[in-house]
């Protein structure tokens, strides 16, 4: 009884507690406005990290792969410049509840997976502008309004 708990104890630590508690994938809303500020729904919207391209159009939700790395977004209409951005990936509850319990195991293994990881869950892009959007101030049932990104010259 004691060999069982243990090996069910070492199971659960080695599947790590971000991949328990998350997919490897999760949801993200992406709005594009003018330089006027008018959403313009339907771009065409390509959202990118290691692990490969999702695609979708402006307004909608998409599931993207969560990953350490962060995600670069290119959102494209004929009558806009392109609105890009970059979506900072942080570390989630799983993860820190790894890190808490001293499950390192688990920790590489969320890591590897990306689990341990999450994005912005809803960013406004603008038509000729690069913007980053970092989930550390992103509030419930409010988009991410990105930071201009400046560029070095």
């Amino acid at each position: 009884m004691l060999r069982s708990i243990a090996l069910a104890a070492i199971c659960v630590l080695a599947t790590g507690c971000a991949s328990i508690i998350n997919d490897s994938t999760h949801p993200m809303r992406v709005e594009v406005a003018d330089a006027g500020g008018t959403a313009v729904p339907g771009a065409d919207c390509v959202l990118t990290n290691d692990y490969g391209p999702a695609t979708m159009k402006s307004g909608n939700t998409t599931q993207v792969r969560r990953s350490s790395k962060d995600l670069d977004i290119v959102c494209t209409h004929p009558s806009n410049p392109d609105a890009t951005g970059r979506a900072i990936s942080r570390g989630n509850a799983g993860f820190a509840g790894n890190i808490l319990i001293g499950g390192v195991i688990g920790a590489v293994i969320d890591h590897n997976k990306g689990t341990a990881y999450t994005y912005p869950t809803w960013v406004r892009m603008v038509f000729g502008k690069t913007l980053v959007f970092d989930r550390s101030v992103e509030r419930d049932g409010q988009p991410l309004l990105g930071a201009e990104l400046e560029i070095l010259k």
